[in-house]
């Protein structure tokens, strides 16, 4: 589906598709953005050898799972409802509309850490502003990255290959100043005592996390069945060595006692102490940059995961309207003003609530893709995971059993607030159910009503109701963006 969404009597508006390397950038920064944010598993790790293991281990346990699901699942469901239109096909539109709720919830946190981050990096090189004008700085930036994503997905992936190239940059000098410097012996560093397990795996599974995030441009994306997983792997590799080359070679070449002092923004002090100021600056200046990256990765992943809800007719069909340049004006303002509302938050508290929120929402994704596999085996995947039906279940526990742990670590007022988010998910949707029948608000053909989801339903029902899903995703595949049709409400 190339997201047509378009509403009757409009053009189709002018779009470029994604290639393979801009898409790799933009998975990049959906999930990483470079090593800046992985300082603190060393300090909550007590020493180098935890997080070490970690970036070793994690990324086979958590990441790999969720980049092959991502890339089976994104194949066959070509759209930008992404992981959206996988839970609605498993288990209806009920569950994917909370589903979608909680992890556009989860996004906007996410996201609404990068302006401020961006300002603590220059305040740490010198620029530091005051509280007023602070606030200020926050709204501009978010203003001006938001209108780069609204000019449009083509250009954000062209910017996202430059700032992927100028983030990594400086490492590659740090890494090879700190070659004569490192003691292997330093990597077997960890003081039992410093250990803080809810900071090191809320640390760790943010900076591995939003895999599944790119699946909502799936829409956008040039030839996406062949396209999508060869990105989805190149960025794989590009995120594992752009955390575990700068730890090693940060941790191999200075001091063990060194440890407490890993926190958020400390490789800065690392190229100072291995290459001196002109490395400060340079590190500084690649985090700001990178924070720039993250906001617009994050910021069209849940502006597009809107336009993929609304064509699927669990939102109103004015998240679907596209600007001139292809990009989803309405869903793109909801998700900046969101951003703004969030952004007075502390760093700490966004990412312990977006942990728990992305986590529920990744239980439901593993579960609908177990349970594809199970029903409709025969779903055309152009590509797939090499294993049968039960090596994919067994594959889905350690990341299920990983997502367990950081939530059971969660503090008292997290779960409050998540499930606040909860609460509010449900009556969003009863919300938006009353007004499909008052006629009073325009949505796009909806998916067809849930009929079986339950463990009674015959396979041909569950079958079918697959295909029915794929038939309104995928339905505007042949047909021109300005002919879509529009009904005005369920009665209709």
């Amino acid at each position: 589906m190339t997201g047509g969404g378009g509403i009757e009597g409009e053009s189709p508006p002018r779009r470029k598709p994604l290639t393979v390397l801009p898409l790799i950038a933009l998975i990049f920064y959906d999930v990483s953005g470079g090593p800046f944010g992985i300082e603190d598993s060393v300090r909550a790790g007590g020493g180098a050898l935890l997080p070490i293991l970690g970036f070793l281990i994690l990324p086979v346990l958590w990441s790999l799972p969720e980049a092959l699901i991502t890339a089976e699942l994104a194949s066959a469901f070509p759209t930008n409802a992404g992981y959206v239109a996988w839970v609605s096909a498993a288990f209806g539109p009920t569950a994917a509309f909370l589903v979608g709720f909680s992890k556009w919830a989860s996004g906007t946190l996410d996201n609404a850490l990068y302006p401020v981050l961006f300002l603590d990096y220059l305040r740490s090189g010198g620029l530091a502003l005051p509280s007023p004008l602070r606030s200020l700085a926050v709204l501009v930036l978010t203003a001006g990255l938001t209108y780069l994503n609204y000019r449009g997905l083509h250009l954000v992936g062209l910017s996202a290959l430059f700032l992927t190239a100028f983030s990594l940059s400086p490492f590659v000098a740090l890494t090879v100043l700190a070659i004569p410097k490192i003691r292997p012996s330093r990597w077997l560093a960890v003081n039992p005592k410093a250990i803080d397990p809810r900071g090191f795996f809320n640390s760790m599974f943010w900076n591995l996390n939003y895999w599944d995030k790119a699946s909502t441009l799936a829409g956008e994306v040039d030839e996406p069945r062949k396209t999508f997983p060869k990105a989805v792997f190149g960025a794989v590799g590009l995120v594992v060595g752009a955390y575990l080359i700068p730890l090693l070679a940060g941790t191999g070449a200075l001091p063990s006692d060194t440890a407490a002092e890993w926190t958020d923004g400390f490789f800065s002090q690392v190229g100072q102490r291995i290459g001196g100021p002109w490395l400060r600056v340079w590190i500084q200046a690649a985090a700001a940059m990178s924070n720039m990256g993250l906001f617009e990765a994050e910021m069209s992943s849940d502006s597009f995961q809107l336009l993929g809800m609304a064509e699927m007719g669990m939102i109103p069909a004015i998240f679907a309207r596209r600007s001139r340049h292809g990009t989803p004006t309405f869903s793109i303002l909801c998700s900046a003003a969101g951003v703004l509302v969030l952004s007075f938050m502390s760093f700490q508290e966004i990412i312990e609530f977006l942990n728990f929120l992305y986590g529920l929402g990744m239980l439901a994704v593993f579960a609908a893709f177990v349970k594809l596999r199970f029903k409709d085996p025969d779903l055309p995947r152009p590509y797939r995971i090499p294993l049968g039906s039960k090596g994919a279940a067994a594959m889905c526990v350690p990341p299920v059993f990983l997502i367990a742990t950081v939530m059971c670590l969660a503090s008292a007022r997290t779960f409050v607030v998540s499930g606040a988010v909860a609460a509010a998910g449900v009556a969003m949707y009863f919300g938006v159910e009353h007004l499909k029948g008052t006629g009073w608000v325009q949505f796009l053909t909806p998916v067809p009503s849930d009929s079986f989801h339950g463990s009674s339903s015959s396979a041909p029902d569950a079958d079918a109701d697959v295909e029915d899903v794929r038939a309104v995703l995928l339905t505007t595949d042949n047909v021109p963006a300005g002919e879509m049709k529009v009904p005005i409400s369920k009665a209709e």
